[in-house]
């Protein structure tokens, strides 16, 4: 008897499966790496832009108040109607102010007629100095009550001091009003023109005064002149076209920004208080730029950035300052050269460190002159 002979049945079972599974083993396949499509950066002249968000605002707004006590009396325009200046808009009621100015009148010519007797009598010697005197002193203080009746019973006719659009009335005829003090009645927006505010960043304040710099342009002498572009959600293009008005003498401290406003004709009445605009502003003629699909670009906390691929087919994350969109992608401003290749296609298998197929044809394809 062998020595095989004496191994235990199991043990000898396990010995067969375990050669011939060595037998039949099949060679380890090689993971296939994923396939990317790049394209080199184009050239191509743009004029760039600072692009930004702002909120469209009234010209103009005022509070419409009650002055004097008494009665709403009417209401005389629609809520959310636009009213021409001059329109009028509440009367609380005159009659109280009517009768107490004719009564301000009357003791008006009382003083005034004592007044004029008094000066006939001192020329006689038949009155004294101090009765001249305190007879123009009431003379001169009824000519002074009348003066606040008249502006009293001009409050009991609240008339739109500008036109715009009104809100809605925030009381209604027949309610007391000016009592303990001004009562808000409502509420005025002038829209024609419009102001666009938006803020700028210290990154973007500063890269706008070096280029003014080099084109020897003065610190906001551009305020009346510098074209701003806007568009509403969903606009194609920017179809409003207004006049930088206003800069900020300084950034804000809590923000660190620079405020700035744009006026717009608005004579459609196309731009209303409290819309989110994309504000445009060019920045000088149009040179040469780099520009790349717009697809290609991702974000992060860290910023924008690209993924290129090395000479070893090998990714990399590239961070870029990404400008304007121009006709045939997105202006990329800095971080990129004609030589890189962006993956623009594939980018949800791309890894930084990581290996990848290029795909040649695209390349040879979208890079060709």
């Amino acid at each position: 008897m062998n020595a095989r002979s004496h191994l235990p049945a199991g043990c000898l079972f396990v010995l067969i499966a375990f050669s011939a599974g060595c037998r039949d083993q099949e060679p380890l396949k090689v993971e296939a790496l994923p396939t990317v499509t790049v394209q080199q950066p184009k050239q191509e002249p743009v004029i760039d832009y600072l692009e930004i968000t702002g909120t469209v605002a009234a010209s103009q707004t005022v509070n419409l108040v009650a002055r004097v006590i008494g009665y709403l009396e009417s209401v005389n325009f629609k809520d959310g109607a636009y009213v021409e200046k001059g329109q009028l808009l509440f009367t609380i009621e005159p009659k109280t102010y009517e009768e107490q100015l004719a009564l301000d009148q009357a003791q008006l010519l009382q003083a005034q007629s004592e007044y004029d007797r008094q000066q006939e009598l001192i020329k006689q010697n038949a009155t004294s100095t101090a009765s001249v005197e305190n007879w123009l002193s009431k003379r001169d203080q009824a000519e002074a009550q009348v003066q606040l009746g008249k502006l009293n019973l001009s409050y009991t006719k609240v008339t739109a001091p500008f036109a715009g659009r009104m809100g809605r009335r925030l009381v209604d005829a027949g309610n007391l009003v000016g009592a303990g003090g001004p009562t808000q009645l409502a509420t005025l927006s002038q829209l024609v023109p419009i102001y666009v505010y938006f803020n700028l960043n210290e990154r973007d304040v500063l890269r706008i005064r070096e280029m003014m710099e080099k084109q020897g342009i003065k610190p906001f002498s551009e305020v009346g002149k510098a074209v701003v572009q806007v568009a509403l959600r969903g606009d194609v293009g920017y179809p409003y076209q207004g006049l930088l008005d206003f800069t900020d003498s300084s950034l804000s401290a809590s923000t660190g920004t620079l405020q700035l406003r744009a006026v717009f004709d608005n004579k459609d009445l196309s731009l209303f208080p409290g819309l989110f605009a994309d504000v445009r502003i060019p920045l000088g003629v149009p040179r040469p730029m780099l520009v790349i699909p717009d697809e290609a670009i991702a974000s992060d906390q860290q910023g924008d950035y690209v993924l290129v691929t090395d000479s070893k087919n090998v990714v990399e994350r590239k961070n870029i300052e990404k400008g304007t969109l121009s006709r045939n992608g997105r202006v990329v401003r800095r971080g990129l050269t004609l030589e890189d290749r962006v993956i623009v296609g594939g980018l949800q298998n791309a890894r930084p460190g990581a290996a990848v197929l290029v795909n040649t044809a695209a390349e040879k394809e979208t890079t060709a002159p």
